[in-house]
């Protein structure tokens, strides 16, 4: 006979409440659970609303636990539902209909609300809080019809709603009442250095305004402040902070302070009623920051499944924060007094900093700027209070041997620690699902456990964790052959290529033993590749195990004709050449001329026998749409023409695209070169996306547009072109020496890792050197393939006049 289930109720359908039910899940299936949420929408992770406001993830991108998931589990799910109080004496909750459901246990998670200042015109049309899906739908409205907007908040969520408003192109001005940015988070010099790096993005400060009035008439025209100055704007967020979401508990007669006030249990004063969250008060302090509240749904979990577990003793709280490239981190005490001993390191260059903060010898508190590398380290260091040593302080502040920092060990991190601080996962979390379910990458990981799943920044410990757990079976039990032809992998192939001196892939898969003798069509190209990546002077390239685009210079299309793409440097043209592309579009029945995303023409619908008598007649460069090369520079107009513009971005796009193109790469390579940080050339999607600024440029790599979405991450800034274009060329050679055969460069980076392709190609200048050496040799033995074809005759009878070809290599 099947025993009777417990009935839990959740108040609350966010982070903590879900996170909470999700811990249960794994411990016990003795309760029915209900699950009763304001918003008309599933679980979903508030933390990525900054990118939702911008536009790069949508709300499905960021749903946590989609409906399947709660119809999986049995779960109950009550969407646009708000619970108005509990009803203890029949043990039942009732909602705002007036609908009463049963309840054993009931766990409140009703997070918190946005703090309206209560000023004169703080209800006007365009004013909004910063807080969840709907305040994003109202400020991604306003952006397509206002320019002018202001902040009022200089804290994290101010920040973030400024970052996304920029994003989408409008004019944005944080106002704070204080004159450091982030003061519950951020001592004065790494505020003052936040403030610097997003004014170089484009937003603007007014620091120690008092607000005191909204003007306007039914909608809000402008902000007045203390000292009766004005600033005129559209729209205003209001992000001056939160209050917890205690309506349910007071209406029931709990006790509540600032928030529901619980023990160490997360007991609230009703018996059987339990609160964790923002909307909670621990020991006097509400915690708004999310590894606070998945700590306190892990104890929650256990007690209320009857399973034994250390009480809730509080959190030592810690911030990350990366708004457009800007890294900034802090956990514990942050701001110095006479009683702590000061570590500090400002480096104005790299726009670096770092402080630790001792009292009596131990680590009480840190603060991170611009290098976040050592945060995790440095919180597990400080939540136990360590003894700062001779050896530690080398490690940390990288003057220990030779100078370099040793990499954290995973092997004392406690299994209980939080490794993805966005989804609550804990290392013992990772190592359960690797030694009881097999798992052996990361994405396995990230299905089974969500860990990585949102913003990625504990991927390389996830891998440590893989590293020390697997041990010396973690590289082999991930190893693959490139093909189901060889068991070999990319690096050993590679490495056979050279120590053997292999000539062709013929050579390749006949001394390396493949299992196919002709291979197949994944690995002759991938071995057709790596040949004349190592030898640009001696290969000689075999258009046999090339896919057909390549092999015709062009794209074929669904019904057989080809498409035609020019080069444009830098997305620039001349009226000549519009011209000559006219009349050639006219002279040989080209279907349809369209504007490509990266900037050019794209000649759609021409005959295969056409072909060479078209890239004739146009006598332009090919634009390689069609191979595994640099295919586009994307450009705005840059300081030639645009107000907003610093930098010349037309002339380095064409000088960029001028001095990388038809250099074959493992994958179809994209840049965009910016004038200014509003990003109208798109960099945060490209392979290498460069922003210019008024110091010079700031670069980043890995983003990806296409199926497998990815924001480009923050390599470094430079000073001079110069120096842009050697680390360009470093970049592009460490990525064809290293990359795997078609892996574009959103997947290598992921794959490398930021930090380690930081260390190559930006610290160490003698390596920097050398790659951009090998990549000027290679260089000199390219050619122009449309002159190419034009001038072997032989070849075209052969492949423009003779038998179709096939589509695969």
């Amino acid at each position: 006979m099947n025993e009777k289930k417990e009935k839990l109720v959740i108040i609350g359908n966010g982070m903590a409440g879900i996170s909470t039910v999700e811990q249960i899940l794994k411990l016990t299936t003795r309760f029915d659970i209900t699950v009763f949420g304001t918003e008309p929408y599933p679980n979903y992770n508030r933390i990525m609303l900054s990118y939702v406001l911008e536009g790069s993830k949508t709300l499905d991108d960021i749903v946590l636990n989609d409906l399947h998931w709660y119809e999986d589990y049995g779960i109950t799910l009550h969407t646009g539902t708000t619970v108005t109080r509990i009803d203890a004496e029949t043990h039942e909750v009732v909602t705002e209909d007036g609908t009463r459901v049963p309840y054993d246990k009931i766990i409140i998670a009703t997070g918190s609300n946005s703090f309206i200042l209560p000023v004169p015109g703080h209800d006007k049309e365009g004013v909004v809080g910063f807080r969840d899906i709907a305040d994003c739908n109202v400020m991604l409205k306003a952006a397509k019809q206002y320019k002018r907007a202001a902040v009022i908040g200089g804290g994290l969520l101010g920040l973030e709603a400024a970052k996304g408003l920029v994003q989408l192109g409008m004019e944005v001005t944080v106002v704070h009442l204080m004159e450091d940015l982030m003061e519950r988070q951020l001592d004065p010099q790494a505020s003052s250095m936040l403030k610097a790096e997003l004014e170089r993005q484009g937003i603007r400060f007014k620091m120690g305004a008092q607000t005191s009035e909204l003007l306007g008439g039914e909608r809000v025209e402008g902000i007045r402040f203390a000292d009766d100055t004005v600033l005129n704007v559209d729209f205003v967020v209001m992000a001056v902070g939160i209050k917890p979401n205690t309506a349910v508990a007071r209406e029931s007669g709990m006790e509540v302070n600032r928030g529901i006030v619980v023990n160490d249990y997360m007991q609230t004063s009703l018996e059987n009623v339990y609160s964790v969250g923002e909307c909670t008060e621990h020991r006097g302090v509400c915690y708004g920051l999310v590894a606070p509240l998945f700590e306190q749904g892990m104890i929650l979990a256990k007690h209320i499944c009857g399973v034994e577990t250390a009480p809730y003793e509080g959190s030592v709280v810690s911030t990350k924060l990366k708004i457009s490239g800007v890294d900034v981190f802090s956990t514990g005490e942050f701001i110095d007094s006479p009683e702590h001993t000061v570590i500090s390191h400002k480096d104005d260059w790299k726009r670096t900093y770092k402080k630790i903060l001792l009292r009596d010898n131990k680590m009480v508190g840190a603060v991170l700027f611009g290098d976040i590398t050592d945060s995790a380290e440095l919180q597990k260091l400080i939540k136990n209070q360590t003894e700062m040593t001779e050896e530690l302080y080398g490690s940390l502040m990288g003057t220990g041997c030779g100078g370099h920092k040793k990499a954290t060990s995973v092997e004392t991190m406690p299994e209980d620690e939080i490794v993805c601080g966005c989804n609550g996962v804990t290392k013992g979390a990772i190592v359960d699902v690797i030694t009881n379910q097999g798992l052996t990458t990361v994405d396995e990981i990230k299905a089974c456990t969500g860990a990585t799943r949102s913003c990625g920044g504990c991927k390389p410990v996830v891998e440590q964790i893989l590293q020390y757990v697997l041990g010396d079976s973690f590289s082999t039990g991930a190893k693959q052959g490139i093909c189901g032809c060889t068991s070999m992998g990319r690096d050993e192939i590679v490495a056979e290529i050279r120590e053997k001196g292999l000539q062709t892939t013929k050579e390749v898969m006949n001394v390396l033993g493949w299992s196919q003798p002709e291979g197949c069509s994944k690995c002759r190209p991938a071995i057709n590749y790596y040949l004349g990546m190592i030898a640009p002077d001696t290969h000689e390239d075999e258009k046999e195990s090339r896919f057909v685009n390549e092999r015709m210079n062009a794209n074929i299309q669904k019904d057989g004709t080809y498409t035609v793409v020019p080069r444009m440097y830098g997305g620039v043209t001349t009226p000549a050449d519009l011209k000559r592309i006219a009349d050639v579009s006219v002279k040989y029945d080209v279907k349809a001329v369209k504007v490509t995303g990266g900037q050019r023409l794209d000649l759609i619908g021409v005959k295969k026998e056409d072909l060479t008598k078209v890239w004739a007649e146009l006598d332009m460069p090919s634009g390689y749409a069609y191979a595994k090369s640099l295919r586009t520079v994307k450009t705005c107009v840059g300081s030639q023409f645009c107000r907003f513009g610093t930098q010349d971005s037309m002339a380095m796009g064409a000088r960029i695209e001028r001095k990388f193109e038809r250099l074959d790469l493992p994958a179809k390579f994209k840049y965009a070169v910016n004038g200014c940080p509003r990003n109208c050339a798109e960099a945060c999607t490209k392979d290498i996306g460069i922003v210019g600024n008024d110091g010079g440029w700031e670069i980043f790599i890995g983003g990806n547009g296409g199926i497998k979405a990815r924001l480009a991450d923050p390599l470094c800034k430079v000073k001079t072109d110069e120096e842009l274009i050697e680390l360009c060329g470093a970049i592009m050679q460490y990525y064809r020496e290293t990359g795997n055969y078609l892996e574009r460069t959103s997947e290598w980076v992921e794959r490398m890792g930021l930090e380690h392709i930081r260390s190559v190609v930006v610290d160490n200048l003698e390596e920097r050197k050398a790659l951009m050496q090998r990549i000027e040799f290679a260089l000199e033995h390219v050619e122009e393939p449309w002159q190419k074809a034009i001038r072997n005759e032989e070849g075209q009878s052969k492949m423009f006049h003779g038998i179709e070809v096939s589509a695969r290599p």
